[in-house]
């Protein structure tokens, strides 16, 4: 029950954060950080509920924006970067460098909180 609080938690205030306020892209660190302190978790577990909720939560924005506009952004880049023109690998790479992010925000707020 809290690791799947904590992934929807993370999703939630990272999308929150990132709706509602000015701050730079990076601003879900902090959420993911916080999450982590309030919902006592081993490091695994931490590190894989601020993953999940990123990772769900760019991928699926990252796809919604991209049917939006019929992949031709994602096409391009997905062509200057070496990822052979798949625009579903360019959408798995952004919700892995988001993932990944949020899971080492987890790990820091998991470790930082007192037992």
């Amino acid at each position: 029950m809290k690791f799947t609080t904590a992934v929807f938690l993370t999703a939630f205030l990272a999308f929150s954060i990132g709706l509602f306020t000015i701050l730079p892209w990076w601003s879900f660190v902090i959420t993911s950080f916080l999450v982590a302190m309030g919902i006592h978790q081993n490091v695994g577990k931490a590190f894989l509920s601020g993953f999940l909720g990123l990772f769900l939560l760019w991928a699926f924005l990252a796809l919604v924006k991209d049917f939006a506009n019929e992949h031709i952004l994602s096409i391009k880049v997905a062509k200057i970067l070496p990822l052979g023109g798949s625009y579903w690998v360019l959408i798995l790479v952004t919700g892995l460098i988001g993932g990944l992010v949020s899971g080492l925000a987890a790990i820091s707020g998991s470790t930082a909180r007192k037992k």
